[in-house]
């Protein structure tokens, strides 16, 4: 009896195999997260429900599990205290754990922005930014910019993340955890996510789109507060518009034609502009949602008014439901970009808006904290932190 109630249903079973194939590693870390083992951050109410079953509990404990889990957000097992003793001890037995993440450092900038390092299983430390909003209005906006890499393959030429290597895909567990701990430290519910953190969202949307489905049925946030971003992935866009999401797609586009877009994006060399719009024309099309095309200014690159009428005419070629946010370039260490002047910024909406383009300028939030757009970087996305014993930091005293 014991063994079936250790063991998972066939349905669940599946679940947890096609959450253990979302982790896909191109470099061997020192400690791989066990993305096998049985997490419980993720799971979906009935998966829970069905979980409790299997422990030979009633099917309402799935539930209590579910609130444990998105509202109280307990991070322990033991610490499920609405659960009976015996049912705590049989899921940590049967190697079940919550799925969080210690919060290794906190930044804090001026304007309320926290930037949050969380040290995952395997030592390695991801980004996450916790965007505060208070509108004229007395409403309260929080935003959760999410990884979804540690580190970055793209190495776009801008960007830090990139520039600090990349180590592996996220579990969506580990994607879902950041806006918990947003929460956790803000005291308030975050309203919208925006998947711009750390990495290439398309390069991991398996992940994506668990984590997205997780945040939207058990965590609570509309689609409609979602956007996914990516400098383009091929074939990627076309296969996240069969799901049909009501959320934004956030493409960087960074220039207005090719020859200028490979030498800011490496990766565009692989996927030209031409079938890239194409492609967000089909996004469109299938889930009549919205397409924002992102746009870094750097300062004498594609920052002018040339840039910015090219710009306006391949964005016609697309049709309606278009929409252009200039993101002015954020600075990081070692590079030669410069942040353009206010009037140059101007000129370039002026000369979009001139063309019946809708467009606006991303405020910039976190700068002092290096949690501003294209600054998320740290040690140890490549190498995992290494932990020293209590015991080795002390230093040895000789006799006397």
């Amino acid at each position: 009896m014991a063994v079936l109630q250790h063991a998972c249903t066939a349905p669940l079973a599946r679940a947890l195999r096609s959450r253990a194939a979302a982790s896909i590693a191109t470099s061997p870390p020192v400690r791989l997260p066990r993305a096998d083992s049985r997490v419980l951050l993720g799971l979906s109410e009935p998966e829970l429900r069905q979980l409790a079953l299997d422990f030979g509990q009633q099917s309402y404990r799935g539930k209590q599990l579910h609130d444990l889990l998105y509202k109280t957000k307990v991070k322990e097992i033991q610490d499920f205290s609405h659960l009976p003793q015996a049912f705590r001890e049989s899921l940590r037995e049967a190697g079940w754990r919550v799925g969080r993440s210690p919060v290794h450092h906190v930044v804090s900038a001026a304007d309320g922005t926290l930037k949050i390092l969380i040290k995952l299983e395997d030592n390695r430390l991801i980004e996450t930014v916790g965007i505060p909003v208070e509108d004229g209005n007395g409403s309260f906006r929080l935003t959760a910019c999410v990884s979804s890499q540690v580190g970055c393959p793209l190495r776009c030429s801008f960007c830090a993340t990139g520039k600090g290597g990349f180590s592996r895909n996220l579990l969506p567990h580990e994607i879902v955890e950041q806006v918990l701990a947003i929460e956790d430290l803000f005291k308030h519910r975050v309203t919208n996510v925006v998947f711009m953190g750390m990495g290439e969202p398309m390069l991991n949307l398996k992940s994506v789109l668990e984590s997205h489905t997780c945040l939207n049925k058990d965590v609570q946030i509309g689609q409609r507060m979602m956007t996914i971003s990516t400098v383009g992935v091929p074939n990627t866009i076309k296969m996240l518009a069969t799901h049909k999401l009501q959320s934004t797609l956030a493409v960087s586009l960074h220039a207005p034609n090719q020859k200028l877009r490979e030498t800011i994006v490496p990766s565009a060399k692989s996927y030209p502009l031409n079938a890239l719009i194409d492609d967000c024309k089909h996004y469109f099309s299938e889930t009549r949602r919205r397409v924002t095309f992102e746009y870094t200014l750097l300062a004498g690159i594609n920052d002018g008014v040339e840039h910015a009428a090219e710009l306006a005419e391949l964005i016609h070629t697309c049709g309606r439901g278009y929409h252009v946010n200039l993101i002015p370039f954020n600075p990081i260490e070692g590079s030669e970009y410069r942040r353009p002047y206010k009037k140059a910024v101007l000129a370039f909406m002026a000369t979009l808006e001139s063309k019946k383009i809708t467009v606006s300028v991303r405020q910039t939030r976190g700068l002092d904290a290096s949690a501003a757009c294209g600054q998320l970087r740290n040690a140890h996305q490549k190498s995992p932190l290494v932990e020293v014993e209590p015991s080795a930091a002390l230093p040895q005293l000789s006799p006397s």
